[in-house]
């Protein structure tokens, strides 16, 4: 049992750091893109939103790290402690407010591509060299010149992504969609999954281990982190192997949880089991 134990912290130490190490990696992603996205300068809003990525990573660490805290490594004796309980609190709930505005952004960048502006009178990319724009499609953002426009798109059709920065064609716009519907539902799917890890918790607190509730929560992540997977695979798909990754140790992470929350289970029931005494 030991080993196993052993075994577990291990590899929790090798995925948070891996986290980590892509939490990191985003940051650059998103300086990256703003330097198209956002030169012309923006309002905070406009920025959070170009760094929503940054923002939602950031806050989904501290959550893990504090679930890492509460369901494993603290003692419910210093839960107990009310200024420290408080702060816990009071930390989980700024981080809550970050993944709300995460869904506020990632909402907004999908309504936006809904009610994107068409260019009037433009049908060849090489029309549009002279106005120092860049050309994305599937995240992938070029400056169009004089050369790079006869290979981005043969399309005539054209719809400013961010006004007066960048374009992109009827095809890439089809598929920014679906890139920015993916994201709003994969931080939704990861909220309902940080709801039941919430109620487990909650109840676990309170020493309740089975019930129809309990048992709904366990159904429930099975299609979450399916949900999750398939998510990966298509960003896979659409050669995005980074955030395929990125998905994946999440998932693992997550599932680590999970093992600390389904061990403390365990612990109660082992508690609330009757002792048996033998006499000799």
């Amino acid at each position: 049992m030991l080993a196993i134990l052993k075994s577990r912290q291990t590899l929790k130490i090798i995925i948070y750091t891996l986290l980590l190490i892509n939490f990191v990696l985003y940051i650059i992603d998103d300086i990256r893109a703003a330097s198209f996205t956002m030169k012309d300068g923006g309002s905070i809003l406009d920025w959070t939103q170009s760094f929503a990525t940054t923002i939602d990573e950031s806050a989904w660490l501290i959550l893990l790290f504090l679930f890492e805290l509460e369901t494993y490594l603290l003692s419910d004796k210093t839960w107990d402690i009310p200024i420290f309980n408080r702060t816990m609190y009071l930390v989980r709930g700024f981080c809550y407010v970050f993944l709300v505005h995460s869904v506020y952004a990632f909402s907004m960048i999908y309504y936006d591509l809904l009610n994107l502006e068409q260019l009037i009178n433009v049908s060849n990319l090489c029309e549009l060299v002279p106005l120092d724009l860049s050309f994305v499609r599937n995240l992938s953002y070029s400056v169009i010149d004089a050369e790079s426009c006869l290979n981005l798109s043969e399309e005539s059709v054209f719809y400013y992504t961010e006004p007066n920065l960048v374009v992109t064609d009827i095809s890439g716009l089809n598929l920014e969609k679906n890139l920015a519907l993916v994201d709003l539902l994969e931080v939704l799917v990861w909220l309902m999954i940080l709801a039941t890890i919430e109620v487990m918790v909650w109840l676990h607190d309170r020493s309740i281990t089975r019930g129809i509730l309990i048992n709904f929560i366990k159904i429930s992540k099975y299609i979450l982190y399916s949900s999750l997977w398939l998510m990966a695979a298509y960003w896979a798909y659409l050669g995005h192997y980074y955030f395929a990754w990125d998905e994946a140790v999440w998932i693992v992470g997550f599932i680590s949880i999970e093992m600390n929350v389904s061990q403390w289970k365990d612990e109660i029931e082992s508690e609330k089991a009757p002792q048996v005494t033998t006499h000799l």
